[in-house]
C-alpha cells in the first residue's frame, strides 16, 4: 500500500468524476491531499457549504494541513508557482511515495525528493 498524494487538479477531477482520473487505481492505497486542494475544489466549482457528498468524499483522504513550515519552504521553490510548491512540499513532508498530477511541468520533474511524480494513466503501471 503506497502513500499517494493527489494534486489539486487530480483531486478536482476525482470529485467531478472526469474519465481521465480513475478512482479505482487509488483504492488499495492511502490517499493524501493538501487542505488547500479542498479550498480550490469549492472555489473553482462555486460550491456552497454545507455539502454532505463532498464532505464524505474529502473524508476518504488524509488531509495535510498547510502550516508555516510548508509555506516557508514553498516560498523558496522548487517552481515559480506557489500552489504547486505547496502541493509538492505537502507530499514530501508526509513521506508520500507518489505524487499524482496532470500538470505537465511537474510531470517533467519526475521526482521531488523521494516522491515520484506520475500521471493518473501511469499510476496503474506502478501498482
Amino acid at each position: 500500500m503506497a502513500k499517494i498524494f493527489v494534486d489539486a487538479n487530480c483531486f478536482i477531477g476525482l470529485a467531478n468524476r472526469i474519465p481521465e482520473i480513475n478512482s479505482e487505481s487509488l483504492d488499495s492505497h492511502q490517499g493524501f491531499i493538501s487542505a488547500l486542494s479542498c479550498h480550490i475544489l469549492f472555489y473553482v466549482n462555486k460550491i456552497k457549504i454545507p455539502h454532505a457528498e463532498l464532505s464524505s468524499f474529502i473524508g476518504n483522504f488524509n488531509v495535510i494541513n498547510l502550516d508555516e513550515k510548508i509555506l516557508t519552504k514553498s516560498l523558496v521553490g522548487p517552481t515559480q508557482d506557489l500552489e504547486d510548491n505547496i502541493q509538492l512540499h505537502s507530499a514530501a513532508e508526509n513521506d508520500c511515495e507518489i505524487f499524482l498530477t496532470l500538470d505537465k511541468k511537474l510531470l517533467e520533474m519526475k521526482f521531488f525528493g523521494k516522491t515520484q511524480i506520475v500521471s493518473p494513466e501511469n499510476l496503474k503501471n506502478l501498482a
